[in-house]
């Protein structure tokens, strides 16, 4: 079963700008859909975008034109470029597969100072 690890994240300033990186053990072709999820203090975790194998993506609306999901199959590596951040976004970032969800890693902090 291929494990996730998420990092890349940190603080930054509100219009800053972050790449954090989920790191599949093994290899993600096959694997349909790998999402970005995201959980501040007090609140549900939300899923923020998914890519497809296909590359096709989605994003929740809250990041929709800020945010950028991506994956480099070569690598076993999804991306989330983050840009234009708000304290909003402030947040512990997870990936996972919404297809089937596996157990939650430690994932990477980001926080966005106002």
């Amino acid at each position: 079963q291929v494990q996730l690890v998420e990092s890349g994240g940190g603080l930054v300033s509100a219009g800053g700008s972050l790449r954090p990186s989920c790191a599949a053990s093994g290899s993600i072709v096959s694997i349909n859909a790998i999402g970005w999820y995201r959980q501040a203090p007090g609140k549900q975790r939300e899923l923020v975008a998914v890519i497809s194998s296909s590359g096709c993506t989605r994003y929740a609306d809250s990041v929709k034109g800020r945010f950028t999901i991506s994956r480099d199959n070569a690598k076993n590596t999804v991306y989330l470029q983050m840009n234009s951040l708000k304290p909003e976004d402030t947040a512990a970032y997870y990936c996972n597969l919404p297809n089937e969800l596996r157990s939650w890693g430690q994932g990477t902090q980001v926080t966005v100072s106002s």
